[in-house]
């Protein structure tokens, strides 16, 4: 029932993202330290009693409305969510140099893409969110998803989930013979991440015996969930955000 009465509430959430009204955030934005650096996320906590977790890792332009609008989203539909911040305070490039610079730094240091993310996780728990996770992100941080679910660094973890992210598993690793069921949404027209990726993927999951599920979305092309972007696709949006939450109603 939860993931019916999301679809509903989805158009309305849209205008709110592409300017028929401002939006307001109803969580808080979270100030936290690894190490000798200073990082803010956000937290929503659930309406009532959370039914489990969700981990946001941000696309590449860093943490912003889009993920403070989809952590307020899953609060309103019972979960605790916290969008992790993986480049630092008051780092939000804006500039295509600028974003290729910053995920191109963690892509080339997986250890601490890996260190930084469940450091996010550690403190969505310190601001007493349940236990139970899911990671979840979009387009780079799809590809954090993916990494973090390789590694298995990641404990109480449900699920994982990638929208429009990147799904090629890098030179070195592999995957484990164990890992929680994964959601992939991917679009059909997506000139970003291949399909030939897409059935390395597939490949991959099969060898290890995983439980796991890739929609493709016709004509859908990379990043067309994000709301306001010439890029959005609604039908495509909407499909994937109900799988999302019926992943969630099994696994949390």
């Amino acid at each position: 029932m939860r993931s019916a009465l999301a679809l509903l509430a989805l158009p309305a959430s849209l205008g709110l993202a592409t300017g028929a009204h401002a939006f307001t955030p109803s969580g808080s934005d979270i100030v936290y330290e690894v190490g000798d650096e200073t990082f803010e996320g956000y937290y929503a906590a659930a309406s009532g009693e959370a039914s489990g977790t969700v981990l946001i890792v941000h696309d590449w332009n860093g943490l912003d409305d889009y993920e403070r609008q989809r952590a307020d989203m899953l609060a309103e539909q019972g979960y605790d969510a916290f969008a992790v911040d993986l480049f630092g305070q008051g780092n939000r490039p804006e500039t295509l140099d600028a974003r290729q610079e910053a995920t191109r730094a963690l892509y080339s240091d997986r250890e601490r893409m890996r260190e930084l993310t469940l450091a996010g996780l550690a403190e969505a728990r310190e601001q007493g969110a349940a236990e139970s996770v899911v990671i979840m992100g979009y387009c780079f941080g799809g590809a954090v998803a993916l990494e973090i679910a390789r590694s298995g660094e990641a404990d109480n973890v449900a699920g994982y989930t990638s929208f429009h992210g990147g799904v090629a598993t890098p030179d070195g690793q592999e995957w484990p013979e164990e890992v929680p069921p994964l959601l992939i949404a991917h679009g059909g027209a997506d000139t970003s991440v291949t399909m030939e990726d897409v059935s390395g993927l597939v490949e991959e999951l099969e060898a290890i015996e995983a439980t796991y599920e890739i929609q493709i979305y016709s004509g859908a092309p990379h990043g067309f969930t994000v709301f306001g972007d010439e890029r959005y696709q609604q039908r495509a949006d909407e499909k994937s955000w109900a799988a999302f939450l019926n992943l969630l109603e099994e696994v949390l």
